[in-house]
């Protein structure tokens, strides 16, 4: 079993390695690729749906969800470039959310 947070730390260190911007810049760019990626997730259900006459169905549910999971790793490292414990600030919102929202 793949460890998430262990291959998003490992993410991030490569495209940081690869880029010659600051960090701040860095990280404003990530947060923008988010939205980025949540383009593509529109993109594909209109493929999906078939909504774009000129394309017809371009795209499967199958593909939305590859999209879906983009917009995910892509937030993931965004968080990580705020802050060296992402894992455990997503773990406390997680539980947060929990605690708001499960407990009837």
């Amino acid at each position: 079993m793949i460890d998430t947070w262990d291959t998003i730390n490992r993410l991030t260190a490569r495209l940081d390695a690869h880029s010659t911007l600051p960090a701040d810049q860095r990280l404003l760019l990530q947060i923008i690729k988010i939205q980025e990626e949540t383009g593509e997730v529109a993109e594909a259900v209109i493929g999906a749906t078939g909504q774009n006459p000129r394309k017809g169905h371009s795209h499967t549910w199958e593909d939305v969800q590859a999209e879906v999971c983009d917009v995910i790793v892509t937030a993931m490292v965004a968080l990580k470039r705020l802050t060296p414990d992402a894992a455990a600030v997503f773990e406390q919102h997680m539980k947060g959310i929990a605690a708001r929202d499960l407990n009837d």
